[in-house]
């Protein structure tokens, strides 16, 4: 049975004086539907989330909910104030249900006193009291609470913490609590993962999996995204277009229906050249007549706008100087801060290596100590103890969060004038790429967006050409599109990279290695994002195929003993130096084959929803292939492996 629909928009626009956001914004969504709603910064997703919301009323057009449907709206940040605690706040969510509760107890307390006519009709009331609260779960609401905000990383110490003294990412939190426990028939969220560490992500993501009503969300988290919906409506240049696919299908649909409006465009264009020509040459001579007729035919040729492709920073970089083969060696470090009392670890490492070519992800919860580890090993800050060391010929380029790297004062274009000596009118044509334009170059550093201060950090950090980068959270008020930009830059990047990132879509895209802390400590993974959660046994979306070979040959992979655990202990350990070199090499070499095997598990996904056999056939080959030589290292490692063990003696093999 089909499901009903919960929300029409029909021709929906909205200007703001002469400034025209969109214009004639249709689209339906069924109730228990979960769709994402993409587009750069700017396009007016938020805008449009308002109207739906009533928060805003469109310039032109009309919307329709279903009757008696409740509506839930979370904006990107919440301003509000308020005497309560977290709990209390948060139990807000249930305010009829609470009231409903209220009022039973009331009339308990008159029961004993009503005569029979007044018991009669408060009986009545009570039962359909009892009833509602029981169909929304009022008996549970405790648990429910409790659960929430647990999920959203409250401590039962913060529950009845004053909501006033919170930070405002900590007050998102809370109103994403509060619209999540609130059961809307649509629910309305704009960047929800906004402030949300790892773990908070995973759970938010469980808990949409299990919401069985509607949902139109705004994110820039691709892999949430990909996890929670199943629709993509893409808002560009002021047009909303459809696409029945989550994000990463999305992406490839989006192209090929570009590439398609392309040669369509240029067909057409083809067209009109020829039609001109026979025009011009034919219309006073034998053939004028004919040549009259395909004039009218042409006049009346619905015309195919030109693509309007999107905007987005054009990156290209590469290092000045090429580094040493180790980038950076660390002893165990210990890394925090002090203060009158002390002091105090955030996050401790063993022995790191970081090799060039590396890119190296750090990941961890909200306030584990991954901005002060680098802000540490880029001398920024002392380690409370221990000590590490850069390579020869490394110069390190460092990407702050908060953007401390950009001076308080000017402009875009007198502060690259200033970081590098160039003439006004290459300083100009550099930060086009960057998408700053016109008049955009003048702005006052005050008055930048929290996108543009992003785009003029990294323009500023590729100015100095380093080969070793140190990133956190480089995607940070960036739109899609130009985070994959960003991305494809730094895959292509010939140097060396360690990054913060709550971006899993990025960390799975760029990463070689993972370093997670866990309990106070880093551990590094060998691999990608989808590799780390393999290796935890939490393996995932990214490698289920709908082709069943690659399925199994998946689980084939997640199954084989992972060597980073014996390995990362023992290139610790005192050194057989050429068989650890050996060993390396070989894992380099798994990583990449793991990596290229991901690759084609989604291609091949790609090609089975699109029936494309011949590219399943060849992808299949390919696979196979892939899955030998990755068969091949592994036995190889193996071999090394036990050599080394041999050769590093017992302390290797006790820690292994």
């Amino acid at each position: 049975m089909a499901n009903s629909t919960i929300l029409s928009v029909s021709e929906i626009g909205r200007w703001y004086g002469a400034a025209e956001i969109f214009r004639g914004i249709s689209f339906q969504l069924a109730d228990r539907e979960h769709v994402a709603l993409v587009g750069a910064n700017g396009a007016g997703k938020s805008t449009l989330l308002k109207i739906v919301a009533g928060a805003e009323e469109p310039s032109e057009g009309s919307l329709a909910i279903a009757i008696g449907s409740r509506v839930t709206y979370l904006p990107q940040e919440a301003r509000f104030s308020s005497d309560r605690t977290v709990r209390e706040e948060a139990r807000l969510a249930f305010a009829e249900t609470l009231a409903a509760e209220a009022r039973m107890r009331e009339i308990e307390a008159h029961l004993a006193e009503a005569s029979d006519l007044e018991m009669e009709t408060l009986l009545a009331e009570y039962d359909r009291l009892h009833s509602d609260v029981e169909s929304q779960g009022g008996y549970d609401v405790e648990h429910r609470t409790d659960e929430v905000l647990m999920g959203l990383g409250f401590t039962l110490d913060q529950f009845n913490e004053p909501v006033n003294q919170l930070s405002g990412g900590q007050k998102t939190r809370v109103a994403l609590a509060k619209a999540l426990l609130s059961g809307p028939d649509l629910l309305l969220l704009d960047e929800p993962t906004n402030h949300l560490d790892l773990a908070m992500l995973e759970w938010l993501e469980g808990f949409l999996l299990g919401f069985s009503q509607a949902c139109l969300v705004v994110s820039h988290d691709r892999y949430f995204l990909d996890r929670v919906t199943t629709r993509t409506l893409d808002l560009s240049h002021g047009i909303l277009e459809d696409y029945p696919a989550p994000y990463s299908r999305y992406m490839t649909l989006r192209e090929e229906r570009h590439a398609r409006r392309r040669q369509e465009y240029e067909e057409q264009q083809a067209f009109i050249a020829r039609t001109e020509d026979f025009i011009r040459k034919y219309k006073a001579g034998q053939r004028s007549r004919e040549a009259r007729g395909r004039q009218t035919r042409l006049d009346r040729l619905e015309r195919i706008e030109p693509p309007r492709q999107h905007v987005g920073v054009k990156l290209q970089t590469g290092a000045v100087v090429r580094s040493g083969s180790d980038v950076l060696s660390t002893g165990p470090l210990s890394v925090g801060y002090r203060d009158e009392r002390g002091a105090h670890e955030l996050v401790r490492t063993p022995s790191l290596k970081i090799e060039r070519g590396e890119r190296v992800a750090l990941i961890g919860p909200n306030g584990s100590g991954k901005t002060s580890l680098l802000r540490a090993l880029t001398r920024e800050i002392e380690p409370l103890k221990g000590r590490f060391s850069l390579g020869a010929n490394v110069q390190l380029g460092y990407y702050a969060q908060a953007h401390e790297g950009l001076p308080a004062e000017g402009t875009p274009l007198s502060i690259v004038l200033s970081a590098q000596p160039m003439g006004e009118e290459a300083a100009r044509n550099y930060l086009g790429r960057f998408v700053f334009s016109d008049d955009d170059v003048f702005k006052p550093i005050s008055a930048l967006s929290g996108g543009e201060r992003s785009r003029l950090a990294i323009a500023l950090l590729l100015l100095r050409r380093a080969n070793f980068l140190v990133l956190d959270e480089p995607t940070n008020h960036l739109d899609v599109r130009t985070r994959e930009t960003l991305e494809t830059m730094l895959r292509e990047f010939d140097g060396t990279i360690l990054f913060v990132s709550h971006d899993r879509f990025f960390v799975d895209r760029l990463a070689t290695m993972v370093w997670a802390i866990e309990d106070g400590e880093i551990k590094p993974y060998f691999g990608n994002y989808t590799d780390y959660q393999r290796a935890l046994g939490r393996r995932g979306d990214a490698l289920v195929a709908a082709n069943g070979k690659s399925a199994r040959a998946a689980d084939e992979i997640s199954s084989k003993p992972a060597p980073e655990s014996r390995l990362l202990t023992a290139l610790q350990a005192p050194a057989n130096g050429q068989t650890q070199k050996s060993l390396t090499q070989i894992e380099r070499e798994i990583s990449k084959l793991e990596g290229k095997l991901n690759e084609l598990s989604d291609a091949l996904t790609v090609a089975s929803i699109d029936e494309d056999l011949d590219a399943v056939t060849r992808l299949g080959a390919e696979y196979d292939r892939t899955q030998t030589d990755l068969d091949a290292a592994y036995a190889q490692w193996e071999e090394f492996s036990s050599q080394y063990e041999i050769a590093a003696g017992p302390r290797v093999r006790d820690l292994a």
